[in-house]
């Protein structure tokens, strides 16, 4: 019998050892997914080892911080997926979203006030709860399966919450009104789309041809950064912003990218133009973050249909 649905989801029961120990390793990757996108560097507009990026009201040590707060919460993410996994996946949601506003509420206390992992929080809790919803069900991880329980624990999700809002209160519900990007929540609605055809397929091929993961890491930024709609981006600078960012990524990718020659150097050089004209592409570096924590699993020896992409209006 599965546990009830609480927010303080009891422990795995004892016939449940190994999805224990699984829960836990996910909740580690989860983690090393905050941390490797961190650590990064050089990120064009980022906060990371080379500098603040575009940002004056963080730096490396305020993401630390948030990091250390934030990570008791993803074993809880996995644990709430696990007992609620009775419960159909269109009415999950809101089981999950009390854990999430506090682990957003302990992020905030960590960084005085400053929104260092919002989006992190809400796409990687995603992906624990749906890991842990799919170890209740006995059903194998892999990428393809997490991502299609993420949209179907999403599914209308982008309906009910920017095309049913009458009056914008967020930059994203501005931004959907004004543009039709769907944001974070059109991702998760699409099983991370973006990660799953842009992201991984160049992270796996890199890896596999021996490339070191961090210089892999930084050509997958700048296809993702080619391609995003990142909502940060054109909050900051406007679809002028998000048009420079994809234009020089693409420039870049021309030329190589961060596999080029002299590719690092290109990339500090992009991170210098961002911080200049105070551009920030933290959308793309959630989706990294995903495409990262999802490489960690093995894929479908067949696809999965998955929800459509949400494209703008």
């Amino acid at each position: 019998m599965i546990a009830a649905c609480t927010l303080d989801a009891p422990p795995f029961p004892r016939a449940a050892v190994h999805g224990a120990s699984t829960a836990s390793l996910i909740a580690e990757h989860a983690e090393q997914a905050l941390l490797t996108e961190l650590m990064l560097t050089p990120k064009p507009g980022l906060v990371d080892r080379r500098n603040c990026g575009a940002h004056r009201d963080m730096d490396l040590q305020t993401f630390l911080a948030s990091a250390r707060a934030i990570r008791e919460w993803f074993p809880r993410f996995v644990k709430i997926g696990y007992a609620c996994a009775h419960v159909p996946a269109r009415d999950f949601l809101p089981r999950l979203r009390p854990a999430g506003v506090l682990c957003e509420r302990d992020m905030l206390q960590a960084t005085a006030g400053v929104n260092t992992h919002k989006g992190a929080i809400f796409s990687l809790g995603l992906l624990c709860a749906a890991a842990g919803r799919l170890l209740a069900s006995a059903r194998r991880l892999n990428r393809e399966r997490l991502c299609a329980e993420v949209a179907s624990i999403c599914a209308g999700l982008v309906e009910r919450e920017l095309d049913a809002a009458q009056q914008a209160r967020t930059a994203g519900e501005r931004i959907y009104q004004r543009y039709g990007f769907t944001g974070a929540r059109g991702e998760a609605a699409s099983g991370f789309v973006t990660a799953r055809t842009v992201a991984l397929p160049v992270y796996d091929g890199l890896r596999r041809d021996g490339v070191a993961e961090d210089l892999a890491l930084l050509h997958v930024l700048l296809h993702l950064l080619a391609v995003n709609a990142d909502t940060n981006l054109v909050s900051r600078g406007g679809l002028a912003g998000l048009d420079y960012v994809r234009a020089y990524a693409g420039w870049l990718l021309r030329e190589g990218g961060a596999l080029a020659r002299d590719g690092v150097r290109k990339m500090e050089a992009f991170d210098d133009a961002l911080i200049a004209r105070h551009l920030s592409p933290g959308g793309s570096a959630d989706l990294l973050g995903v495409a990262w924590f999802l490489a960690q699993f093995p894929a479908a020896e067949r696809l999965i249909p998955l929800a459509p992409h949400i494209t703008p209006k």
